[in-house]
């Protein structure tokens, strides 16, 4: 098969290009400029230089740096303005990654898109990784369907230590395996706070709420605090721990509450992307990625919003999250979290 291979210089993408040269396909590599970040491009390249030269590949360089912007880093942007939690690699996955990217591997004739993503394909679905706790099916439950024939997935069966065993058998870069994992935002240096000061002052004084709407403390800005954060802010007479349970963005509040406050049997989703076309149904759901998944049920309302009804009550289920569902192992769609 003719494959184009996302190789970004670390581990996992290097670990695939190998694999798929070693069994005989035709493989060209491609690096995505993604932001403006020229040291960070820079190693990476030299990388992408030396792997594509030891296997005797094509390489290309797409600048997909004003897409990233406008599908990526400005919604990251405007999501904390609105007083949400974003999940750009989501967002990076549909338009960039397996959006952009897909359409060009497609337009230039590739059979397959191979990336180092540790999930698999199984059938017309995507499905979890054998290494769960690699496992990035979650990423990747907004994808467009139309995009998963032409995804392959070499990391499916393997696990993290595996890979880093194969690398350190080819001696040429051997020392790959000491890289450290990739940075879970790629455009962010530091923190999220930092990035965002770039654009928008996140240290703006404001009031504490109880669930009663009266004061009990002040804040540092809305923009610092996510659902279920427990820190960060002050409570004037705080006898036990309190937890953040939403941010007003027009106000500049946020309300706190006990643990159990945070706790929700139901909640509702946006701009769904389904892999199945039932209306309602059985299935397990993750909000974060880290989360365990939960058994609920799922109903497609008439106005394109989605009820998602748990079984058990969940903590700390955060606007702008990821919601993805699963049907066992398998991938059936997914959406955003739009109130508690």
């Amino acid at each position: 098969m003719k494959i184009l291979v996302a190789l970004s210089g670390g581990i996992d993408s290097t670990a695939v290009a190998y694999m798929l040269k070693e069994k005989g396909h035709e493989c060209e590599a491609v690096y995505m400029k993604l932001h403006d970040s020229p040291s960070y491009h820079e190693a990476n390249i030299k990388r992408v230089k030396e792997i594509c030269k030891l296997l005797d590949i094509n390489y290309r360089i797409l600048d997909l740096t004003k897409d990233f912007k406008k599908a990526v880093y400005e919604p990251f942007i405007q999501s904390y303005r609105n007083g949400e939690t974003p999940n750009p690699c989501v967002l990076c996955n549909r338009y960039i990654k397996f959006g952009v990217l897909a359409e060009y591997a497609k337009e230039n004739g590739f059979d397959k898109l191979a990336t180092g993503h540790y999930a698999s394909i199984c059938g017309d679905f995507i499905c979890e990784a054998k290494d769960k706790s690699k496992d990035q099916s979650y990423f990747l439950a907004d994808i467009k369907k139309e995009f998963i024939p032409l995804l392959l997935f070499p990391l499916s069966d393997t696990t993290k230590e595996q890979i880093k065993e194969y690398i350190s058998n080819i001696p040429q870069i051997k020392s790959y395996k000491k890289q450290k994992e990739s940075q879970e935002i790629c455009f962010v240096d530091s923190t999220y706070i930092e990035t965002l000061n770039e654009h928008i002052s996140t240290d703006k004084k404001g009031n504490v709420l109880d669930k009663d709407g009266n004061i009990i403390g002040e804040h540092r800005g809305y923009m610092h605090y996510t659902i279920g954060q427990r820190k960060g802010f002050n409570v004037f007479v705080a006898h036990e721990p309190h937890y953040v349970i939403s941010t007003n963005p027009q106000k500049n509040e946020i309300t706190v509450g006990k643990k159990e406050e945070l706790y929700e049997k139901d909640f509702l989703v946006k701009d769904i992307n389904m892999f199945i076309d039932d209306k309602t149904f059985e299935c397990s759901v993750k909000i974060r990625y880290r989360s365990p998944k939960m058994p609920c049920s799922v109903r497609i309302l008439k106005d394109k919003r989605t009820q998602v009804i748990l079984k058990e009550p969940l903590l700390s289920i955060a606007k702008g999250q990821l919601a993805a569902f699963y049907d066992g192992e398998k991938l059936i769609g997914g959406g955003w979290i739009t109130n508690r």
